[in-house]
């Protein structure tokens, strides 16, 4: 039976401060890697960056950079460029993990910023797929490599997208502040509207396409959205809290994680050393696709079954 995040659990046989805490959006979002390496190494980095001019969108930027540096070095399918290129990768979501939790720490957030950290993975996956693609039009002599790095790309969109609107939506029922950054198309729509010209307006017309790709995908999950907020407003009852946050917490560790950076840099990895990289286009089209469908198949089964019980004045 999965059972929502005992904090003292996490606790267990090492010191986790009030403090961390708060720079993690939530322990039950988290993975393991994440709680017990990237999180509390970015934890002290970003302590350490507090109190200087260092801002969180200036660590996104270098996280960009940092990470695009992997796909130069995955190119050369060697053992020595390959390893370098992993430890890259590593700190580069280092970085990207540090952004997160020094807005948190220092109160420094913003919408832009949040749209530059869902970005940079996407960047890092993209100038990976064209690493291999190179790589394999080397060695094979034909460009048609370039066809699955295309669906591969694409497919990493899908997913990312997917695996960031759940993880989201998990935090709004966490609590109202926890949830602030879960966002439908029409409030992107709105801030878009009063947004900057130029790359400001240009991140908020990806992001608003970005959040309506999501709202496609879930037709369940917006029905549900649309008949809570009808009925609750954002004062959800405590007991569909609970609930909701349990059987979310169970498709995130059996599915959702799978579909997140470390979850698929486990096989990126082994498939770099390895020297095989054309087995990770068949991971990311068929493997992960097939993760994608069953993830949304059973969190939209999940979210018919919440409505009808909410319509049913189950929760009062």
């Amino acid at each position: 039976m999965v059972t929502l995040i005992n904090n003292e659990q996490m606790k267990k046989g090492k010191l986790i401060t009030k403090e961390f805490e708060l720079s993690l959006k939530s322990m039950e979002t988290e993975n393991t890697l994440d709680l017990y390496f990237y999180r509390p190494i970015a934890y002290r980095l970003a302590c350490a960056f507090r109190d200087t001019k260092i801002t969180p969108n200036m660590v996104t930027v270098i996280s960009i950079f940092v990470g695009a540096g992997s796909g130069y070095l995955f190119y050369f399918n060697q053992w020595i460029y390959s390893v370098t290129g992993i430890l890259v990768m590593i700190l580069a979501n280092l970085l990207d993990c540090v952004d997160g939790q020094l807005a948190r720490l220092t109160g420094r957030k913003s919408e832009i910023g949040r749209i530059l950290d869902g970005l940079a993975g996407d960047i890092w996956f993209t100038l990976i797929y064209v690493a291999f693609a190179l790589q394999l039009t080397h060695a094979f002599g034909t460009a048609w490599f370039f066809l699955p790095a295309t669906l591969s790309g694409l497919s990493h969109l899908v997913q990312a997208s997917v695996t960031d609107y759940y993880k989201t939506l998990h935090l709004y029922f966490v609590g109202k502040e926890n949830g602030r950054e879960f966002r439908n198309v029409e409030q992107v729509k709105a801030q878009q509207k009063t947004a900057k010209e130029g790359l400001y307006k240009l991140f908020y017309l990806l992001y608003e396409a970005y959040t309506d790709l999501q709202e496609r995908l879930t037709p369940a999950l917006q029905r549900l959205m649309k008949t809570l907020h009808g009925r609750y407003d954002d004062d959800l009852p405590e007991a569909l809290r609970q609930d909701f946050r349990r059987q979310s917490c169970r498709l995130m560790k059996r599915y959702i994680d799978l579909m997140t950076f470390n979850g698929r840099t486990v096989v990126l990895f082994m498939v770099v050393l390895s020297g095989y990289v054309w087995v990770y286009f068949i991971y990311e089209g068929v493997v992960l696709n097939l993760v994608l469908w069953l993830t949304i198949r059973k969190h939209e089964i999940m979210c018919r079954r919440f409505g009808e019980r909410v319509t049913g004045n189950e929760f009062g």
